[in-house]
């Protein structure tokens, strides 16, 4: 095997053993984090939809809202659940798409966390998010 063939190897046994697993893996697990915070938003859950939040986007909510993120969040126009379309996970990122949402997502210590949500399509443009960081 040539270096670079025994580099990939070693990767692909340590993203296994990390519990990354293959790329159905990751996309069902961002998948669900995404439903996560949908469904926690319907259930007026404040405390559950926020734990889904990445670090910089919870501290968005909370400055712009000028309150703790499990009020802020259930102020925010989110869609409620609806089923997955597709996910697509493109190394640290994934893009989660619902029937009635799209919701971007990066990958933290802890796992999957959403980057944006609420999120609509301009063709060309970038999305227009409703909850997003940074």
């Amino acid at each position: 095997m040539r270096p670079m063939g025994l580099v990939a190897a070693a990767v692909a046994v340590a993203l296994l053993a990390a519990g990354c697993g293959g790329p159905g893996g990751r996309e069902d697990a961002a998948a669900a984090v995404a439903i996560r915070l949908l469904d926690a938003v319907d259930d007026r859950d404040g405390a559950g939809a926020c734990a889904t939040l990445a670090p910089e986007t919870l501290a968005d909510l909370e400055k712009s809202a000028d309150q703790p993120c499990d009020q802020a969040i259930l102020d925010e126009d989110l869609p409620g659940p609806s089923g997955v379309t597709t996910t697509n996970v493109y190394g640290q990122w994934a893009q989660v798409r619902l029937q009635t949402d799209t919701l971007f997502l990066a990958v933290f210590p802890g796992g999957w966390k959403v980057v944006a949500a609420g999120c609509r399509s301009r063709g060309d443009r970038p999305y227009d998010c409703t909850l997003q960081g940074g």
